[in-house]
C-alpha cells in the first residue's frame, strides 16, 4: 500500500539519492553504453542506455551531453584494461595486441565514433594514452630482441589504428580470424632481421 498521502507511481520511484549517487551512476552509464553500443551500434538510443543502467536520461546527460562524450569515457576505461594488460613485466607486444584486439572486437562502433573526431580536444588525449603504452611495451620488446630495431613507436601505432579501422569495417563473426590474419602480418613485419 503506498505510504500516506503519495500516489501509486509516487510510491514505487526511486528515492532521488542526490550527488552522492553520481560516482556509482556514472560507472553504470559507462558499463551499460559498452554493452547496448556493442550490441545495438552507435546509433542505439540514449534511453535504451538510461534504462539499462538503473538511471533516469537527466542523470545520464549531466554526466555525458553527447555520444563522442560517452564514447571517450568507455575508451578512457579501455585504456585503463590496456595498461594493466602491459604493466607486467613480462608482458609482450602480444599482450598489447591481444588486449587490442579484444576490445575492437565489441567496441567497433566507438572506434569509428573516436576516429572520426580524433582532433577534438576531448578525444586527443586518448593517443597520448596510448602512444605512452606503445612506447614502453616496443622498448622492452626492443631490449628482449623480439621487435626489429628499426621499428618505431609510431610503426606500431600505425598497425594498431589500421587495425581498429579493419575489424570496425568486418562483420561481427569475421572480426576474431581478420584481426589474427592482420596482426600475424605485422609481427612478420617487425620482427628482428
Amino acid at each position: 500500500m503506498p505510504e500516506r498521502g503519495k500516489g501509486i507511481h509516487e510510491a514505487a520511484r526511486k528515492a532521488n539519492r542526490g550527488p552522492s549517487a553520481g560516482p556509482g551512476n556514472r560507472r553504470a552509464i559507462i558499463a551499460a553504453a559498452r554493452e547496448v553500443f556493442a550490441a545495438d551500434g552507435l546509433q542505439a538510443p540514449f534511453n535504451a542506455i538510461a534504462k539499462r543502467a538503473g538511471v533516469g536520461q537527466g542523470s545520464l546527460y549531466r554526466h555525458f551531453p553527447d555520444r563522442l562524450a560517452l564514447a571517450v569515457a568507455v575508451f578512457d576505461e579501455n585504456i585503463d584494461e590496456l595498461e594493466a594488460a602491459v604493466e607486467p613485466e613480462n608482458a609482450t607486444l602480444d599482450d598489447l595486441l591481444e588486449a587490442i584486439i579484444g576490445q575492437a572486437v565489441v567496441s567497433t562502433a566507438l572506434i569509428d565514433l573516436i576516429w572520426q573526431h580524433q582532433h577534438d580536444a576531448r578525444v586527443e588525449h586518448l593517443g597520448s594514452r596510448l602512444a605512452a603504452i606503445v612506447g614502453g611495451i616496443v622498448a622492452r620488446e626492443r631490449t628482449a630482441g623480439r621487435v626489429g630495431d628499426t621499428v618505431e613507436d609510431a610503426d606500431v601505432l600505425l598497425a594498431v589504428s589500421m587495425l581498429a579501422d579493419l575489424l570496425a569495417r568486418t562483420e561481427a563473426e569475421n572480426r576474431r580470424p581478420v584481426a589474427q590474419r592482420a596482426w600475424a602480418i605485422f609481427h612478420a613485419a617487425f620482427a628482428p632481421r
